[in-house]
Order: structure tokens, then sequence, then C-alpha cells
């Protein structure tokens, strides 16, 4: 029913340490960098860690939670991502950066995923060591941490993250996010939607 990268599109845990040709993550961010965004103030920024290549894979990593710290490890691409929380042309707050952010996210993944690879999006870090380890200056927040690579094995995860790894994806029922007239009104088009999945 819809497209078969959405459809096979989800998050591991389970990374292979195999890395990612210089090639297919210059794709990747190049899908990010085509993304539309508020006025085409193209607010995103990604600091791009690439593990044994130098100090920034390590860095990223270090800002990490610590349940996140158990699987992200193995992943060969670390990125923070980055919004800036002003329109350059006049200075204004951009209340849509991190939304426009999210979309060059949603690109980078599908590209990805077109190319045999997988994302695993984190809001668990520090944002706050993010901004010591990377000078990242006043006017930019950073927002997520992202792992890219190939697929790996669950069965190599630790015990305490394997569960999630290999459960089921899960998402909202059509009517409890679809509304008409009013928020809340199940909207015709759910009956729509159940007899195309039937």
């Amino acid at each position: 029913m819809i497209h078969e990268l959405l459809e096979k599109r989800y998050s591991p845990k389970a990374f292979d340490d195999k890395g990612i040709e210089q090639e297919d993550l210059i794709k990747l961010l190049e899908a990010a960098r085509w993304s539309p965004s508020s006025m085409n103030e193209q607010p995103w920024r990604f600091i791009v860690g690439v593990k044994n290549q130098d100090e920034t894979h390590d860095k990223i990593y270090d800002t990490l939670a610590d349940g996140n710290k158990l699987w992200a490890k193995n992943a060969p691409v670390l990125i923070l991502t980055i919004a800036s929380n002003f329109y350059q042309r006049n200075g204004e707050p951009n209340k849509h950066a991190g939304y426009d952010l999210g979309q060059a996210i949603a690109n980078l993944t599908f590209q990805a995923t077109a190319l045999g690879l997988y994302v695993h999006q984190m809001g668990g870090f520090s944002a706050q060591k993010a901004k010591e380890l990377f000078d990242i200056p006043e006017g930019f927040t950073p927002m997520t941490v992202v792992a890219i690579g190939h697929l790996g094995n669950s069965e190599d995860l630790p015990e305490k993250v394997r569960p999630a790894d290999k459960s089921k994806r899960k998402r909202k029922e059509f009517e409890e996010i679809v509304f008409q007239d009013y928020f809340g009104n199940k909207s015709d088009l759910v009956q729509s939607e159940s007899t195309l999945k039937s």
C-alpha cells in the first residue's frame, strides 16, 4: 500500500561494523541537502563522524546516553544534527527549523534505505556536551545523533537491548491520527483506509 522504501525502513540497533563507501555517504548528505525548508532557509547542519577516520566519531559517541552507547558503538557513521535557530535573511527566530531538519533527515533516511543502509535516530544524547566538544556557536541547537550503517545481527547485541531490536514495528491506528471537521473527530478516510488494507 505504501512505497517499498517506506515499508522496508526501520531503526535497528544491530549494526555491522562494515564501513560505508564515501560515495554513498555523500549521496546521503546530498539527499538531505536537497530537502525542502521554510523560505528555503536550509537550517540544517551536520557534523559527520566516520569510525576509525578521526576523533569526530568518538566525540559524537561520547555525547550519547548510556543506553545508546550499548549499541551505537558499532555504527560506522555517526552524525550530529544541528538546527540554526534564526533566519539568516533577517535574524528573526525560525520556529520551523527543527521541522525542516527532520525533513532533511527523512530524505537522508530514505536515500539510505535505497542504498541498502539503515538509519537509527537518537534523541538520547547531551546537547550541552556536543556544544562544548564541537564549539557550536550561539544560535545553533544540537538536535539529534543519527547512526548509519549496514544491518547487523541482533544476537550480537548486549542482552539488555536485544529484545527491542527484535520487536515488531507498531504504529497508532489511522483513526487515532487522521481527523475531520474538528480535532479528534474520525475522518471519512478511515473507512477508505480499512478497505484498502483488506
